[in-house]
């Protein structure tokens, strides 16, 4: 009865500290004067933040992962130059295997490499080109450096 107590309680530690681990993980903070708020939704390997407006559309999403996403981003489609993270960057127009949907010339994506086992996926849904520039002036000032997020990279 007693080894049955002991593997119980030790289960339930081991329990709280993953949901423990998954709770501290959180988004980089979001500028107050943006009008955005973050929904996050975060596993064991990577955390997906989504930025949204005040009337619900999502203009800003982010994976933060250990793992490569292994997204072929192609020199044709390269738009602007920026930085993430403190590391330099191509914002990627999308490819959406030769249509022309509409909105599509404001959306971006990108795949940041921020140290050996930690990368950062992001992609924007602008409704037009000063939303787009706004989005990816906002997404430089992002502070990736905070302590919950430096656990992120498991």
């Amino acid at each position: 009865m007693k080894t049955v107590r002991t593997v119980c309680a030790a289960l339930l530690l081991a329990a709280a500290a993953t949901a423990s681990a998954q709770q501290t993980a959180q988004c980089p903070l979001l500028p107050a004067d943006s009008g955005l708020h973050w929904e996050q939704q975060a596993q064991s390997d990577f955390i997906v933040c989504k930025a949204t407006t005040p009337d619900g559309r999502t203009v800003l999403n982010m994976m933060l992962t250990a793992r490569d996403p292994g997204i072929a981003l192609t020199r044709a489609l390269r738009a602007e130059k920026g930085t993430f993270g403190g590391e330099a960057l191509h914002w990627y127009k999308m490819d959406m295997g030769g249509r022309d949907l509409p909105g599509l010339e404001s959306r971006r994506i990108t795949v940041v490499k921020l140290d050996k086992k930690r990368y950062a996926q992001i992609w924007i849904e602008a409704a037009d080109g000063g939303e787009l520039a706004s989005l990816q002036t906002l997404t430089q000032a992002l502070n990736l450096n905070s302590p919950a997020l430096a656990g992120s990279g498991n």
